[in-house]
């Protein structure tokens, strides 16, 4: 049930995720601009409509689309997003989560079918018309299909917010006013059931508690800060920015693509809200009108006299236990690869035990080892740890004897799809299997030495000696990195600095940043990249070497192609690992795998790196690095 709900959360994930950006810029626009905002403007105003009701639920059907059909999956999936949206008022994040997927499985099955039999010179033809003709197909169906079931679904939420109103089941009423809200029906619930009766009771008793159940910006918060705790990646680093809009500002739609990209998390906000109202009753809060928007400032405003410590307690404590149980989920629904590591580990040591060669750990789609003819390694940016992981198994593979796979590296975002093989960071292999269905994923926990390769290695030799088959000729020399002699030079002595005091992790990207933007390699912002790719996963990749370097959204930041080393004789704790050798990254294309495949070569075990920092001065590592020696 685990690994299903994971599975799932990382698929509406990789929907939502990559549209963080245009989120934010919707929620600062609200929140300044509406009405009831900051600055209120009317022509301004004008885009938030549009946004909500069109380009996120768009954007999310494109992403959606992409991820399963490629491009022409992506612009499949808009067309049938589109059609759910014109069939009705209601927001459509939930139509284009389904149309977007629909889409691009749509396409990509037509594809398959097609393959062979399109004649030479009508490819183009074939492949603009069928994303035509199968993409208004769907847009119709969503019209009729797709569109009212979601509405149906809305429907019956906001029925049974109001059945629990109407019999006094004040708490209850968060179990469906939470998923509701994710649906983007909160101003519905809110407007359409809690304030006409709310209302009527302040009317009566100058407050009314209905007024906080769907506007209390406790749970949401919880929920927000809890992904700047235990959030990965571009969770983490986005989710504060968005917990001011949402507490501050009071648009709680902010939180909703961080429900819905790992949707057991829906429970935080749903308990905490549950506790928060019962917090209200037990000590008679409520709002003298709507608040609207829902801040923290719109709430104190609305409190009535003598009411602030009963409604400040029921938003701390909703969000307190969001926050917590939040947490709880985050961190527990995000270990799944260490599961997987830990089967490796077993694994191997069963065969080492019997002296056997152990199966390489994988996921994903079974391939056999004869076919193997691709083998992809895959990181966040592509620049670094799989550049290194890549250079070390080719090597592997050479010094083996196989000479007739290819070995190459990529972004996680665009694995090729003729590969048989994708290695990748345990963290990013849900990633990898939803971008490359069709191979077999193999999770490590880092680049450097990790066992897996050997593993690899010997299970394709054992498959090519069973087979008999002979070694074709190795790959062009094009496809390999270009011999380190013809190399520009990259590494600078002034960049390289020996004998620093130990610092943590964070301290020691940083100090590697400022050596980046002094030497002119790259912009200020590309430090904050760094942050986040260590934030994301760590880049402490073994054999005491962390290799720090930007996201892929970072590298526009990059100026030119440069290389930082900083050697630690005491050492960093860089997470679980010890680290001795820093090497920052800033690359612009290939030109530093030179010197990424000399690293590999010193530094492939943890007594190679020791020896290295013990003894190298500047000049021998200037030499050697650059291939001058």
């Amino acid at each position: 049930m685990k690994e299903r709900v994971q599975k799932f959360g990382r698929f509406l994930s990789g929907m939502v995720m990559p549209n963080i950006g245009a989120f934010i810029a919707w929620g600062l626009i609200a929140a300044f601009f509406i009405p009831d905002g900051w600055f209120p403007n009317d022509t301004i105003n004008g885009m938030v409509g549009p946004m909500l009701r069109f380009l996120l639920p768009i954007l999310i059907g494109y992403t959606g689309g992409k991820a399963v059909g490629g491009q022409k999956g992506a612009v499949t999936g808009a067309l049938a997003t589109l059609g759910a949206i014109a069939a009705t008022e209601s927001t459509m994040f939930i139509g284009a989560m389904i149309c977007g997927p629909l889409g691009g499985w749509c396409i990509k099955k037509f594809d398959k079918a097609m393959e062979g039999h399109i004649p030479a010179g009508f490819e183009m033809v074939v492949n603009n018309f069928s994303v035509g003709i199968i993409g208004a197909i769907l847009a119709i169906l969503s019209i009729y299909v797709i569109a009212p079931v979601c509405v149906t679904l809305t429907d019956w939420l906001g029925a049974g917010v109001e059945f629990l109103v109407e019999r006094s089941l004040l708490p209850l009423t968060a179990i469906l006013v939470e998923p509701a809200k994710v649906l983007f029906l909160n101003n519905a619930i809110n407007h359409g059931v809690f304030t006409p009766i709310g209302t009527e009771q302040a009317m009566e008793m100058g407050k009314s508690i209905l007024f906080m159940i769907e506007s209390n910006p406790g749970p949401g918060l919880g929920l927000l800060l809890a992904y700047c705790v235990a959030g990965k990646g571009e969770t983490r680093s986005s989710a504060g920015a968005a917990a001011v809009i949402q507490f501050v500002g009071g648009i709680h739609e902010i939180y909703f693509p961080y429900v819905l990209m790992n949707p057991i998390v829906i429970l935080g906000p749903m308990i905490g809200n549950v506790v928060g109202i019962f917090t209200l009753s037990a000590l008679g809060g409520g709002l003298a009108a709507a608040a609207s928007p829902g801040s923290i400032i719109a709430e104190m405003l609305m409190t009535p006299k003598g009411g602030y410590l009963a409604n400040i307690a029921g938003i701390g404590i909703a969000a307190v236990v969001s926050f917590l149980i939040s947490v709880f989920l985050l961190k527990f629904f995000g270990k799944d690869a260490s599961l997987e590591e830990a089967q490796a580990q077993v694994a191997a040591s069963k065969a080492a035990s019997k002296g056997q060669a152990a199966p390489a750990v994988s996921s994903g789609a079974s391939v056999s080892a004869q076919d193997v003819k691709k083998i992809v390694f895959a990181c966040d940016a592509g620049m670094g740890s799989s550049a290194m992981g890549a250079t070390m198994v080719r090597n592997k593979l050479k010094d083996a004897g196989i000479t007739d796979i290819e070995v190459i590296h990529f972004p996680v975002g665009e694995i090729p799809g003729d590969c048989q093989i994708v290695v990748t960071h345990h963290e990013l292999s849900g990633r990898a299997a939803q971008r490359a269905p069709q191979a077999r994923i193999i999770p490590i926990k880092n680049f450097m030495g990790a066992p897996e390769y050997n593993t690899l290695v010997q299970e394709l030799l054992d498959a090519r000696k069973a087979g008999s088959a002979p070694a074709p000729a190795a790959p062009a020399a094009a496809e390999e990195a270009p011999a380190a002699a013809e190399q520009p030079i990259l590494l600078e002595k002034k960049n390289i600095i020996l004998n620093c005091k130990p610092v943590s992790p964070e301290e020691a990207i940083k100090a590697v940043g400022k050596r980046m933007v002094e030497s002119g390699y790259v912009e200020e912002a590309y430090i904050q990249g760094m942050l986040d790719r260590e934030a994301s996963f760590s880049v402490a990749i073994g054999s005491h070497v962390a290799i720090p370097h930007g996201t892929e959204e970072s590298r526009k930041a990059i100026k030119k192609t440069g290389l930082i080393v900083m050697t630690y004789p005491e050492g960093i704790e860089w997470g679980e690992e010890t680290v001795r050798l820093v090497v920052g990254i800033a690359s612009t294309g290939e030109d530093h795998l030179g010197i990424l495949g000399k690293i590999v070569e010193v530094a492939e075990t943890e007594e190679d790196t020791d020896a290295l920092v013990d003894n190298a001065s500047v000049d021998q590592l200037y030499k050697l690095l650059n291939g001058l020696e």
